[in-house]
């Protein structure tokens, strides 16, 4: 079998790697998500554990969802794709679901190994 090999070397933003590791994520797991959702995720991977109304109010003052409500019913869906969890008392804190291993402290090299094999068709 012959195997093509891409190599890619891209130097990006820290934003736009964390972005790059959840789009990664939820393709790999068939997890459909908007950019504003993409956008909402990237900031609470960085925030890494905040209370939610907290949150709300920082994302819709970023204006990534236009409300508040707007951003706590986007978490209330990721965290049914289990892209979220809530902790702490009465479930009021939120951080990305660790799972999704989001790297993004210092400096961030990542190094994603795919393999496309083509199928036989019958």
């Amino acid at each position: 079998m012959i195997v093509k090999k891409v190599e890619k070397k891209v130097k990006m933003s820290k934003d736009d790697i964390i972005k790059y590791q959840i789009l990664t994520y939820c393709f790999l797991n068939e997890i459909q998500i908007s950019l504003s959702d993409l956008l909402c995720l990237a900031e609470l991977a960085k925030l890494e554990n905040v209370e939610l109304t907290r949150f709300c109010y920082i994302i819709a003052d970023k204006k990534i969802f236009k409300s508040a409500q707007s951003c706590r019913n986007a978490i209330t869906k990721a965290t049914k794709k289990e892209l979220i969890v809530k902790n702490g008392v009465n479930k009021k804190n939120i951080k990305l679901n660790p799972k999704i291993e989001i790297q993004t402290k210092g400096t961030i090299l990542l190094d994603y190994k795919l393999l496309g094999i083509e199928t036989e068709e019958a």
